[in-house]
């Protein structure tokens, strides 16, 4: 009977456990290097995940984790065995990226890729004043705050939901919009938005209150404006044990 993968890669982080775990697989099962594989097995936590989902954008490889980091939300558990057979049958979760596209006070645009949230944050002790408009339409003229977060189903359990904004099922075509320590308006909070939604940021007074963007880990500074979207020409497939999929994982985290 043909297997579904038939060319393996391991790729880990660079923690003793992570490399430890990698070596024990690599000797016990046949691999290739990264480039040539149909699934991607990787050892690490999240941090690791999220790495390896940008590292393998655009190709539609799917990674398939276990978990040799510290929380571990978007990993499989690790065992030695059955590795093959765990693969057979593991249960596709796709999703898409965030899209961010920057114009900095030069004029000058950047682009980059977000698996969890695209955020905005103030550079210095002066807060950010931002003008966010929605599909071309201003929804709010001036938020006064720490910046603010839109974050995909994948990332509302992360830096999203630290900052109170909602935890999203993988499944519900929303993207979560929350500000980071509002101080006007008083009571803004998380705003709910369709996944198509156009998502326009602009930072008012850019010289005098600077505004970093960042989109995962790809950080831009002296920011002007942000438009944010998903991208959803972009598939980016994880695999998960039966009963372990993104949908249980955010039902879990809801009820602690």
């Amino acid at each position: 009977m043909a297997r579904r993968f038939n060319q393996i890669a391991f790729i880990a982080s660079p923690t003793p456990d992570a490399r430890q775990a990698a070596e024990l697989l690599m000797q016990r099962y046949d691999h290739v290097p990264p480039e040539e594989a149909d699934v991607v097995v990787g050892l690490g936590g999240d941090g690791l995940m999220l790495q390896a989902l940008h590292r393998f954008m655009g190709t539609g490889k799917p990674i398939y984790g276990m978990n040799r980091g510290t929380v571990g939300f978007l990993m499989n558990e690790f065992h030695l065995d059955d590795l093959i057979e765990r693969l057979e049958v593991a249960q596709r979760s796709v999703v898409h990226p965030l899209l961010m596209v920057v114009t900095d006070v030069l004029g000058l645009t950047h682009t980059a890729r977000a698996v969890n949230e695209v955020y905005m944050l103030r550079q210095t002790h002066q807060t950010a004043k931002l003008k966010i408009s929605i599909d071309g339409q201003v929804r709010l003229p001036e938020l006064i705050a720490d910046g603010v977060l839109a974050a995909t189903p994948v990332g509302s359990t992360a830096y999203n939901h630290s900052v109170g904004g909602p935890i999203l099922p993988i499944s519900s075509q929303l993207i979560a919009l929350t500000p980071i320590s509002a101080f006007r308006p008083r009571r803004q909070g998380s705003v709910l938005l369709p996944n198509h939604a156009r998502i326009r940021i602009e930072v008012k007074d850019p010289e005098y209150r600077p505004v970093a963007a960042v989109a995962d880990h790809t950080e831009f500074r002296r920011v002007a404006r942000v438009e944010t979207q998903l991208d959803r020409s972009t598939d980016l497939v994880m695999l998960h044990d039966p009963g372990q999929g993104m949908d249980e994982r955010i039902l879990r985290e809801q009820f602690g």
